[in-house]
């Protein structure tokens, strides 16, 4: 592990990077981004609370909706993090907000190594873990556990929640934007598996033909605030994207047939989709309104494999990347992501509070004590009223 350094998204952001030992194509690293919220006021501690309830002076005591969750993001293929507005939507509400480049992608791709490949998506599992441990480290000493919200975007949606299945007790809430969960013919997928299986065990790194005509990143672009543009580095986000190699898509679709068969995800989830599809054949307006990538009935259908409890959202002129869509469609899925998360931490509200402190139980009981004295108890006579004279004296 090395220290927090600058991040290339600026002051608002620090990385660290996690080493993850050697492979066949060099030193293996990720990278953890975290969000530097803007300082707050400091809480009034116990005697200053007191002193102010006795002065009859308000006391603001009350804690971020978020407070003691961590929200951990990974990004989509041929790609990384770099969504500022989304980061400050999670600091907002109290969370520590995270951002992983997974290994080969974005800060965490190294010279002579194949981008974005990996041949099993289980090996995402030592990422996530070494991100975990960083954060578990660096949290502010609370005496409770944090609750984890994962987000995943796109093939970080696939890998997150695999991840989860396999990992249930370490895991809170899922929140998946336009997750990869079926191939984009669906009923192809059985057909071709064998052959790209075979294709992964002879010549894994093999790429498929490039057919990204880059026309998702036009929409992108076209939709874009101009008074808070996201600027993107082209060596980590490329266009056309990255290549696809046969043993990447293998254990793509691996992951696939795993969603297919049920995960089984313990917890709430939520998944935000467009609410239709077009095909990139050629430029037009209609790609800056509806999902380039992936087919969003299928999956809406599949998301439903996930587990028992899953919430689908879909939001009428999002792109693939709902967050980065025009203004309208992307406030419409803030708007729904924030009343989801409003529900999942009324919820978990109990369950999440810390213990109440010595002061407060103190004062606490003093009201009582002194609302028990007040409250007269029928049939008692108080000692300190007198009766009068008995009746026929």
């Amino acid at each position: 592990m090395t220290t927090w350094m600058p991040d290339v998204l600026g002051d608002e952001f620090e990385q660290r990077t996690l080493r993850l030992g050697p492979d066949d194509q060099g030193d293996v690293e990720a990278t953890l981004v975290r969000a530097l919220p803007e300082p707050s006021a400091p809480r009034p501690n116990g005697w200053e609370r007191f002193s102010r309830r006795v002065r009859g002076v308000a006391v603001e005591d009350a804690r971020p909706m978020l407070d003691g969750v961590d929200v951990l993001y990974v990004h989509g293929w041929s790609d990384y993090f770099f969504q500022k507005r989304l980061a400050r939507f999670w600091t907002a509400k109290g969370a520590r907000f995270f951002a992983l480049d997974l290994r080969r992608y974005g800060r965490s791709l190294r010279e002579g190594q194949t981008p974005g490949y990996v041949s099993h998506l289980e090996t995402y599992d030592e990422d996530i873990r070494a991100a975990l441990d960083v954060m578990t480290a660096d949290a502010p000493a609370t005496g409770g556990r944090r609750r984890l919200i994962l987000v995943g975007h796109s093939t970080g949606g696939l890998v997150l929640s695999l991840w989860a299945a396999r990992h249930p007790d370490l895991v809170d809430a899922v929140i998946l934007n336009s997750p990869w969960l079926e191939f984009q013919i669906a009923p192809l997928r059985a057909a071709i598996t064998p052959v790209v299986d075979l294709q992964a065990r002879l010549r894994p790194l093999d790429s498929a033909p490039q057919i990204d005509l880059g026309f998702y990143a036009r929409a992108q672009a076209a939709v874009a605030d101009s008074d808070d543009l996201m600027e993107t580095d082209p060596k980590w986000r490329p266009v056309p994207a990255m290549p696809v190699h046969a043993g990447w898509l293998s254990a793509i679709l691996r992951g696939h047939r795993a969603v297919a068969e049920g995960l089984g995800i313990p917890v709430p989830v939520c998944v935000l989709l467009s609410a239709r599809s077009a095909v990139p054949t050629r430029w037009s307006d209609e790609l800056t309104s509806a999902d380039t990538v992936l087919v969003v009935e299928d999956i809406a259908h599949r998301s439903l494999k996930l587990g028992a409890s899953v919430t689908v959202e879909r939001i009428d002129g999002a792109l693939h990347d709902v967050f980065l869509s025009r203004k309208k469609a992307r406030d419409d899925a803030y708007a729904r992501l924030d009343r989801w998360v409003t529900g999942w931490a009324a919820a978990n509200r109990v369950e999440v509070a810390p213990a109440e402190p010595a002061h407060r139980r103190w004062w606490r009981s003093l009201r009582v004590r002194r609302a028990a004295q007040a409250t007269p108890v029928p049939g008692r006579t108080s000692p300190a009223s007198p009766q009068g004279p008995e009746p026929g004296r």
